[in-house]
């Protein structure tokens, strides 16, 4: 697959343009997470979302968007929901099952009805439909209430504020990124836009920072490159604690 793969930076229209120029015909799909969430959390500036649609759309490719951290935790309707874009095809996990090992994929009927027994596409798996992981997923969608979301919203911006304070209190250059409940404190002295971005970080300051994270009993993502999630049981007090160790621990490096 790698021989048939063409790998972009993401937030890079030009090259995206530019590939489609090149081998618009021969393109089959553009898969992409409409937030970055692998290389810490990176937002897709503007307009970036809506020219792979586009681009797709006229070469007579499928727009794939993977929302397996995004579905569900950035909006009930994940990142195109928040964005206003609708791709071809999504792949969701994480949240869609509540806690069990669940995976889905769907879009439009078109192509949907290529899977078999509608269509020639086989899909199958040993736990393909598993009757507990979609109750279990079901449940949870049944949860995600828009008071929900009003909740992670506000938490998520009280826990940027916090961390943006505590940088700015203790002259430590970084930036916090967030989108709703995602969110990552980049060693970097400049908006992360991209993974050469992203690999500019100071990791050895985030060492440091993460080890005095842990002596304050606070378990971050344990890498620069991954996002860190709020969830619906992390109270004001648990943000509270959360921004006064990472206060103390920037003021140890």
């Amino acid at each position: 697959m790698v021989e048939n793969t063409a790998t972009l930076g993401y937030n890079d229209v030009a090259a995206l343009e530019k590939l489609f120029e090149r081998e618009g015909k021969r393109i089959a799909a553009v898969i992409v997470e409409p937030v970055a969430g692998n290389m810490g959390c990176v937002p897709p500036e503007s307009g970036f979302l809506d020219t792979i649609v586009r681009l797709c759309t006229v070469h007579g490719a499928l727009s794939i968007f993977d929302e397996v951290m995004t579905g569900f935790r950035v909006a009930r309707g994940g990142a195109q929901e928040r964005y206003s874009v609708k791709p071809d095809l999504t792949c969701l996990g994480k949240i869609v099952g509540g806690g069990m090992p669940l995976a889905v994929y769907g879009g439009r009927a078109d192509v949907m009805q290529k899977i078999a027994p509608l269509g020639p596409v086989y899909q199958a798996g040993t736990l393909s439909g598993n009757p507990l992981a979609t109750s279990a997923g079901l449940a949870t969608l049944e949860r995600l209430t828009p008071a929900i979301y009003e909740q992670l919203e506000e938490r998520g911006a009280m826990l940027e504020k916090g961390l943006r304070d505590a940088l700015a209190g203790h002259k430590v250059p970084g930036v916090v990124q967030r989108v709703g409940s995602m969110l990552t404190l980049f060693f970097h002295d400049g908006p992360v836009r991209s993974f050469k971005d992203a690999g500019a970080s100071d990791t050895k300051r985030f060492g440091a920072w993460h080890q005095g994270m842990l002596e304050r009993g606070v378990y971050w993502p344990p890498s620069q490159f991954e996002a860190a999630f709020i969830s619906a049981a992390h109270t004001p007090e648990d943000i509270e604690a959360t921004i006064t160790a990472a206060s103390e621990a920037l003021a140890g490096i």
